[in-house]
């Protein structure tokens, strides 16, 4: 040390210096070995420094586990080993003597200029293999005299030093390890439950937790079997004693069919399973890993639901590409389009009147365009094609095997309109016992699917579109007249195509350049004996028939000229040869075959029409005609009435 007699490593009492180096480390791990080791180690060998050291490769840099210098340790001391003695100790892995001139040897050296030291001694700490952990090293400001002794003693103890370095190292590994272990097992979206050879719970995983919906400690030394419903417990019961006999290194397996587990409220749920065996220290414990199923079959019924509303959308573009905007400047229309300007960014329910074909889905889709939740799907459900035992299953979904051919589970209208809008057409053909449930819906926005014991709440919004007098069906008792003040809270009647004046000739022109465009042809503008036409009859079929006729007219168009005469071969007849001008002829006038033919033909025609296509039901042509439906099936495919596509 500065100021004392003797320089160090001289005169040294190498026993006394082993006993000073060994009772001051003896009791001493980690961190506090370290530092008792240098410590001790700058008392017995008279030195100004002793200093122990890690080393990184990669940065080639010494980082201290302890320094003492001049009586008091340093912290947090590291350095680059380049231009260092310690660098000869790293390169070299022997031990490294620089008995004096070490100032002029390292000039660059900070601790060596910063303590004017004259010299050094260090060796390198190394593992079973030779690999450079760190370096042990002691320095003075006077000479140091190689001393044989001394350099043994420095030996012993740098081995000290590294067999604790790699404790520390391997304590470390471990502790590593287990964390990245921890991490996988809690990471894992599978509950993972570890289990002693007494099925008791000694560890579970937060998916684990996620999915009995309880906090670990609520499971932990409580026997598994308890947790399984059922036969299970007897089942687990027998995949341990199979697993048991199974080789080492093979003790694992699949458990086909899993089990139903229990929750601590006494709920249930599906789950597949893994079972596997471990020992500890000669104690045996197994692995049990679950997956619930629910939620892949959640999943599979949101893709399943996500693939009805793809359908629905689709359906919809295509039918949107028929309809296109909403044309027109009559009165009659500008009054409707000012009624949807109102109602559309409210929550009002509407209840959209009008004949066949007036457009009624037309001005469904412009309200929900025009409101907020235009963003949300638009679900159209057309009341008259839905069979009646299988309406309240599409209007509000059903439960695996609720009936017969339910073999899936599948979402309602109502689920997938969800935040949206559901359009009801032809809501005066629901049946009575579904109109209570619909009740339900409008009025506290719940209902139950077929099959299911829960309820389902939803947000929606009811457009319904209907071509009966309510108010009439109401008086029948063939509508529930709560319901249709429910639905009627805003009323638009749409007004039949021919009280539009001149908005045919408008939606003729329009559809003249659709279709053309559709079909790549040309045609010439409609001449003013085709409009006179147009404008003349009368649409009992309205815009959908209107349509109809200019697709005709364009399919059969020669010479760039459309043919209305093939397109509406009877306007003609109808306009001069009505059915009630025909009655007005005298009695006694004969009629050939061929002629009651025709007038049976045009007579169905016209009921067609006027039904929408519809052949029975109480809006059907074979009512307005007054006989059978399968009897006006038969007179139509005998006269070779099909409708036009």
């Amino acid at each position: 040390m500065p100021g004392s007699p003797h320089y160090p490593l001289t005169n040294l009492d190498e026993e006394t210096a082993l006993r000073t180096i060994l009772e001051g480390t003896a009791t001493a791990t980690g961190e506090r070995f370290f530092e008792a080791l240098v410590e001790n180690l700058a008392k017995a060998l008279h030195t100004d420094a002793a200093w122990v050291t890690e080393y990184f490769p990669d940065s080639r840099r010494l980082k201290a586990l302890a320094f003492f210098l001049d009586g008091r340790f340093l912290k947090n001391w590291e350095m680059d080993i380049a231009g260092t003695p310690c660098e000869h100790v790293i390169e070299q892995a022997r031990l490294i003597h620089f008995p004096d001139n070490l100032l002029n040897l390292f000039p660059i050296d900070p601790d060596i200029t910063g303590i004017k030291a004259a010299s050094y001694m260090g060796l390198p700490l190394t593992d079973s293999v030779g690999n450079i952990l760190g370096h042990l090293a002691v320095m003075d400001t006077r000479p140091m005299p190689a001393e044989p002794r001394v350099q043994t003693i420095f030996r012993i103890f740098a081995s000290r030093a590294s067999a604790e370095l790699q404790r520390l190292q391997a304590e470390s590994a471990t502790r590593e390890r287990e964390q990245k272990l921890r991490r996988l097992v809690d990471s894992a979206m599978d509950a993972i439950i570890e289990l002693d050879e007494d099925l008791r719970v000694t560890r579970i995983n937060p998916a684990a937790e996620k999915v009995f919906q309880c906090k670990a400690t609520h499971l932990f030394g409580k026997n598994f079997s308890h947790s399984l419903a059922q036969k299970d417990p007897e089942k687990l019961r027998l995949f341990i004693q199979d697993l048991n006999t199974k080789p080492a290194g093979q003790r694992s397996l699949w458990i086909s069919g899993g089990f139903t587990a229990l929750r601590l409220d006494g709920s249930e749920f599906p789950a597949e399973a893994t079972l596997s065996q471990f020992q500890i220290e000669g104690r045996v414990y197994y692995t049990l890993i679950l997956r619930n199923v629910n939620e892949r079959l959640e999943a599979e019924q949101k893709i399943r639901s996500l693939t009805i509303e793809k359908d629905f959308l689709k359906e919809e573009l295509q039918e949107l590409q028929h309809f296109g905007e909403i044309l027109g400047n009559s009165p009659a229309l500008v009054r409707v389009l000012r009624d949807i300007q109102q109602v559309a960014d409210t929550e009002a329910t509407v209840l959209i009147s009008g004949e066949t074909g007036t457009g009624k889905e037309v001005m469904a889709r412009a309200i929900h365009a025009n409101s907020r939740r235009r963003n949300h799907p638009f679900i159209k459900v057309n009341c008259a094609a839905i069979p009646a035992t299988l309406i309240e299953s599409e209007f509000f979904g059903h439960e695996q095997g609720a009936f017969t051919g339910a073999t899936k589970k599948r979402e309602g209208r109502f689920s997938l309109a969800d935040g949206g809008t559901i359009f009801l057409d032809e809501i005066g053909e629901l049946p009575l016992d579904l109109q209570g449930k619909l009740l339900r819906v409008l009025q506290e926005g719940e209902f139950d699917p077929v099959g299911s014991s829960h309820t389902k709440k939803v947000n929606v919004r009811v457009l319904a579109a209907t071509n009966r007098d309510l108010q009439k069906e109401v008086q029948d008792g063939k509508f529930r007249e709560d319901l249709y003040y429910r639905l009627n809270v805003f009323p638009i009647h749409l007004p039949p195509l021919r009280e539009r004046g001149e908005d045919v000739v408008l939606l003729a022109k329009t559809f003249v350049q659709n279709f053309t465009q559709r079909m790549g042809r040309t045609v010439a503008p409609l001449s003013p004996d085709a409009l006179r036409r147009l404008t003349a009859y009368h649409w009992p079929g309205n815009v959908r028939e209107l349509q109809n006729v200019i697709e005709r007219a364009v399919i059969t168009a020669q010479n760039s000229q459309l043919n209305l005469d093939r397109a509406l071969p009877d306007v003609e007849a109808k306009l001069s040869s009505s059915p009630e001008t025909l009655t007005q002829e005298p009695s006694t006038c004969i009629r050939t075959l061929q002629e009651l033919q025709s007038f049976e033909r045009q007579n169905i025609l016209l009921a067609l029409e006027q039904s929408g296509w519809k052949v029975s039901g109480e809006q059907g042509a074979a009512k307005l005609l007054g006989m059978n439906a399968s009897t006006l099936a038969s007179r139509m495919k005998a006269l070779g009435i099909t409708r036009a596509k």
